[in-house]
């Protein structure tokens, strides 16, 4: 007789939850291809942001600790402000505002980018768990995935009513602002002592990955 412990663990093992992910974004990237699907889709983010979370936590392979939740909570809530800074002056990121896509704002900044910012720097960090380099190229490398991530998700942020950049141009300025936050976030990260071992979290940031260059593609090139 299988117990209910058990049937959950088969259900949320790493194989079935990749697949469910992989499926997941795919729906996703074939629900924004059309516009009388996209709407729904977009409204459907915020939704996503969580799950990602939910499910790279669920596979956080060391104890769950108060010390991880302080950390990903000193990331969220300068990460939030950081953008409320950014969006509302235009001096960290440049000029640009935030569209319906990440959900709700408070001064005109999703409370949703904090969170997305604790996802992003947990995952890039357990891609290089495993990497016997040393400790402050991992936080170089780190930071440097995220930059490549923001470049790719920049193509497609204004199709998914993320955000949208004055003049439609993208200024150098924020990618050095993505690279040096995430560098401060990373610090966090090694400073805190919490430990990224966790063999979801680089899929869940790979599929991602793919997903916006996919629709990148797509839009730029394609359509």
């Amino acid at each position: 007789m299988v117990t209910n412990k058990n049937a959950r663990i088969r259900i949320f093992n790493f194989k079935n939850v990749s697949i469910f992910f992989i499926i997941f974004y795919l729906v996703g990237f074939l629900g924004i291809l059309f516009n009388h699907s996209r709407p729904l889709f977009i409204k459907l983010i915020p939704f996503a942001i969580i799950l990602s979370l939910l499910a790279i936590l669920l596979f956080h392979e060391l104890k769950f600790s108060l010390k991880l939740m302080l950390t990903l909570l000193s990331i969220y809530f300068p990460g939030y402000f950081i953008e409320v800074i950014g969006v509302n002056t235009g001096m960290i990121f440049g000029n640009y505002l935030y569209g319906a896509g990440l959900g709700l704002k408070i001064w005109n900044t999703p409370l949703f980018i904090g969170l997305n910012w604790a996802m992003l720097i947990y995952a890039s960090a357990a891609i290089l768990y495993n990497y016997q380099i040393h400790p402050f190229l991992k936080i170089i490398y780190s930071s440097l995935f995220l930059v490549v991530y923001d470049l790719i998700l920049e193509q497609i942020a204004p199709k998914m009513d993320m955000w949208y950049w004055k003049d439609n141009r993208i200024p150098i300025q924020n990618y050095v602002a993505w690279f040096l936050i995430a560098l401060a976030f990373h610090s966090i990260f090694r400073l805190f002592g919490i430990s990224a071992k966790n063999k979801m979290a680089p899929i869940i940031f790979g599929i991602q990955t793919l997903f916006f260059f996919s629709l990148a593609i797509y839009f730029n090139l394609i359509k």
